[in-house]
């Protein structure tokens, strides 16, 4: 039996989850949370094989969460499962130890395919995301994203900040000093030509990185 936790911040989708995992032989939903924190603690906990999780979320997002998951346990397999199929995401969280990558429109048998071949330690990619890293290798064929010339950890404190978090708490999320969270915070606002948080967080809606619905009205 391939044991298996969600992590995703909105209830609907892991009810809908638990609901598609039901109905696939060999794979039990044993915990499911909100964030990526939580999803720590879960696998500690439960010892899962496969964590299917969103990118995405409050307090620890899916990118720091896999990067912490995988030193945690390294044989816990994990899976992106996001409306996010555009880089950087894709490339950044393969490489930050996820084994699967999947778009939230994909087929239930094409999931439970993913989970399967993840749980004996096969990479899974999804048709969209494979066929979008593949273009984007050909000359000319990459769409550019102005998050691109961030690193792995100044994306977790642009996604944090545009998330409305203060140095304090991005400090407490990402086991960082606040004098190293302020640095990363001006390399971001330095790389991207921006002003401040403001500005970042209509660029990250602009190119899709973060949902408008998310956090309410901006200035």
């Amino acid at each position: 039996m391939i044991k298996v936790i969600l992590v995703d911040d909105h209830d609907i989708v892991r009810t809908g989850l638990k609901l598609v995992a039901e109905k696939m032989s060999g794979v039990k939903i044993i915990g499911e949370c909100s964030d990526g924190m939580e999803a720590l603690n879960l696998v500690k906990e439960l010892k899962p094989d496969v964590v299917l999780m969103d990118v995405n979320m409050p307090k620890v997002n899916g990118l720091e969460a896999t990067r912490r998951i995988t030193q945690i346990d390294p044989y816990v397999r994990i899976i992106i499962l996001t409306i996010h199929a555009e880089n950087p995401y894709p490339k950044k969280l393969l490489d930050a130890g996820a084994m699967g990558y999947l778009t939230k429109g994909c087929a239930a048998e094409e999931l439970e395919d993913a989970i399967k071949k993840v749980s004996m330690g096969q990479r899974y990619v999804g048709a969209d995301i494979a066929q979008q890293m593949a273009l984007a290798m050909l000359p000319g064929g990459y769409k550019e994203s102005p998050f691109d010339v961030l690193t792995s950890r100044e994306l977790d404190v642009a996604m944090l900040l545009v998330r409305g978090k203060k140095a304090k708490e991005i400090a407490g999320v990402l086991e960082l000093t606040d004098k190293t969270v302020a640095t990363y915070k001006y390399r971001v606002l330095e790389k991207m030509s921006l002003r401040n948080e403001v500005e970042l967080t209509h660029m990250a809606i602009r190119h899709g990185i973060l949902d408008a619905k998310e956090i309410g009205p901006i200035a």
